[in-house]
């Protein structure tokens, strides 16, 4: 095997978006065992594609979203996080005019060497290729605990004789709804609904029962006599609570109490589609489960479970939502949890290829035996003029005042008009009050942060910090942890190249052991694994264990005491395996004359009987259709970067006169 440096690369790139392979949830991370294939945990799985939610973040680009419960852990006491506000803008409000100050924006942003990303594993050479021209040209299956691969193939409803009948949905007028929702949500001061019963058959009262209960979960019904007609009443039956449960007296014994769906989804991440879900169904987003979740900017198929919603009523989103799609339905017992998945299959186009057809076949080949370098990819770093892993940085050094400027202080590129006019009033004032009536977009981390400083002043910035929802506080300091774990990697490939040496670390089991001198055969470079820093890791046992230990003192940091005196932000640490083969490569080149057609069937082109793309043997264009699957928290991204062998930072595709934004 060879190793190869990374140099510059002068072909012109298309839309490269970042695809990240369920990175694991920061509040799973916490309690992590080290084992697994990517992260090496014990299944934790969960979001971690970007930075925390910042006002600057790139559409296109993967958005975090909280996911999880979340558990206050310190031995400092932290706030209690607060309830977002909302801030009365779409999110297409929140987007507009961004296309014409991307590239100006990313001109300061990072670069692989940046975040220590410098090697290739492979000796072939590289050629161009657009990735993600279109978001359907990046195909994300889930793959289920059983090794099962997650398709969308049958839209039918199980029978079951408990359910009501299709007319629930159509009884009620939009008016009657509306009102019923309004009730529901305490969104007036009325105290019940009265609908009238037109045609009054004990069937048709019946329907009326069934939907009002079944469509907004929480209100109860009875029927009423009035000046000689029939009226169904809906009133609250438990207060302000009863939102938060689904009716369980309604629910039949013999039934799963949990619905599992296979959820089809285009360009939109998870937490955002179920949002959108639990809105139409008029419940909590806290119902819902799944094992991992997926990115905006791709065509997903994953596995979800809600607690006591019938399939009959998420079958009928099919008809009024758009870019979703609900299929596979059945009831179980018990809902799904963060990690369980074995990984993801990913179908990727690149278009455009400039590489032969003997270069394609040793890049695959090369992937398929080899594999590639397990770095986190850039996604990991954010997107903007300072990185995420500099505030992690200041976290651990317990540097608060420096979290607090590097999160609002004024930076190269450009920004939204009322970010730069956010930043410019704290740069000016320190008065968090003032900048924060410059943004108009409270949800981001900026505001989150400003409203902490506000509560609770300048002198108390680690409450005020608290205030960021804690997923995305640890996000910053897993940064950091990244940061350090890709520079290592590329030390200890460029020391000792890729073959075992006596020092390295394998896992046993959940135990991490040294190889010694005499195994060093027993092994291949695919056992070996670093550790990401922490107080409950060991270090290699050669010279690379003597660069984590300057890395971090440059960094102010002491290796030998990862603890935080916030329990939060203490490190265990945990291992990582080095280098990654994919499972289930597969790969052709096709011709094509149009860059706007599919170059595959979707799961839901194939229910729609859509015959798959023919292709000519000759076309204007070519490109290149790869298969693969990877286990939890690897990088697509970086798979495609040893193909390509090429830089996928968004800094060098906008210097390489790319187009993100189409």
């Amino acid at each position: 095997m060879e190793m190869t440096e990374m140099t510059g690369v002068s072909l012109k790139r298309g839309s490269l978006a970042v695809e990240d392979n369920d990175s694991l949830t920061p509040a799973e991370e916490a309690k992590r065992q080290k084992v697994s294939e990517g992260w090496l945990t014990k299944g934790q799985d969960g979001i971690d594609n970007n930075s925390p939610p910042s006002c600057e973040n790139v559409p296109g680009l993967p958005e975090v979203v909280s996911a999880g419960k979340r558990k206050k852990h310190s031995d400092a006491p932290l706030p209690e996080e607060e309830e977002e506000e909302e801030d009365g803008l779409s999110e297409e409000g929140e987007e507009e005019g961004e296309a014409e100050s991307f590239a100006d924006m990313m001109k300061h942003g990072l670069t692989e060497l940046d975040v220590g990303i410098t090697k290739f594993v492979s000796s072939h050479q590289g050629f161009s290729g657009i990735l993600k021209e279109r978001y359907s040209d990046f195909v994300v299956h889930e793959i289920g605990k059983d090794g099962r691969i997650s398709h969308l193939n049958d839209l039918s409803i199980p029978v079951d004789e408990e359910d009501p009948s299709e007319d629930v949905f159509t009884v009620l007028t939009a008016e009657e709804k509306q009102r019923l929702e309004e009730l529901q949500l305490f969104k007036n001061k009325e105290t019940s609904v009265a609908i009238e019963v037109v045609e009054d058959t004990k069937e048709k009262r019946t329907v009326i029962h069934q939907a009002i209960k079944s469509l907004f979960p929480g209100l109860e019904t009875k029927t009423e006599d009035r000046e000689g007609k029939k009226y169904i009443v809906a009133y609250h039956a438990a207060g302000k609570k009863a939102l938060a449960n689904p009716r369980k007296h309604s629910w039949p014994k013999s039934r799963g109490s949990y619905c599992h769906f296979v959820l089809y989804k285009e360009n939109k991440d998870t937490m955002d589609a179920i949002n959108v879900l639990s809105k139409y169904l008029r419940v909590k987003p806290n119902i819902f489960s799944y094992m991992g979740t997926k990115d905006k900017r791709a065509i997903t198929v994953q596995e979800i479970a809600v607690l006591k919603i019938t399939a009959q009523r998420l079958a009928h989103l099919n008809k009024c939502l758009m870019n979703f799609k609900l299929g596979n339905f059945s009831y179980q017992k018990n809902p799904l949890k963060l990690g369980e998945l074995q990984g993801n299959h990913f179908t990727v186009v690149l278009r455009n290829i400039t590489g032969t057809d003997d270069q394609v076949e040793q890049a695959m080949n090369s992937l398929k035996e080899i594999g590639f370098i397990n770095y986190y990819g850039m996604q990991r770093f954010g997107t903007t003029a300072v990185p995420t892993y500099q505030v992690g940085r200041a976290i651990l050094q317990n540097s608060w005042a420096e979290v607090m400027d590097l999160i609002l202080k004024p930076r190269s590129g450009a920004e939204k008009g009322y970010l730069v006019k956010c930043r410019e009033e704290w740069a000016k004032t320190k008065d968090p009050a003032a900048a924060l009536r410059k943004l108009p977009v409270k949800r981001c981390v900026e505001g989150q942060l400003l409203r902490g400083l506000s509560k609770y002043g300048m002198k108390n910035i680690v409450s005020a910090f608290g205030i960021i929802p804690r997923n995305n506080r640890l996000m910053y300091i897993h940064s950091y942890q990244s940061y350090v774990w890709n520079n290592m990697v590329s030390k200890r490939i460029e020391e000792y190249g890729l073959t075992p040496v006596p020092g390295d670390l394998v896992l046993k089991g959940a135990t991490a052991t040294y190889i010694e001198e005499e195994d060093v055969n027993n092994y291949s470079i695919h056992d070996v694994v670093m550790p990401l820093p922490g107080f409950d890791v060991i270090y290699p046992k050669h010279k690379i264990s003597d660069s984590y230990r300057e890395m971090l003192t440059a960094d102010n940091l002491d290796i030998d005491n990862m603890r935080h005196k916030i329990r939060d932000y203490s490190l265990s640490g945990a291992y990582r395996k080095i280098i990654i083969r994919p499972q289930n490569v597969s790969w052709e080149v096709v011709a094509y004359d149009d860059p706007k057609i599919p170059l595959f069937n979707t799961d839901v082109d194939n229910l729609e009987g859509k015959p798959p793309p023919v292709f000519a043997s000759e076309g204007k264009y070519r490109a290149l259709k790869m298969d693969f699957s990877l286990p939890p928290s690897t990088y697509a991204t970086m798979a495609i970067r040893e193909v390509l062998k090429m830089d996928t930072s968004i800094k060098n595709q906008t210097q390489l006169n790319t187009t993100w934004l189409r």
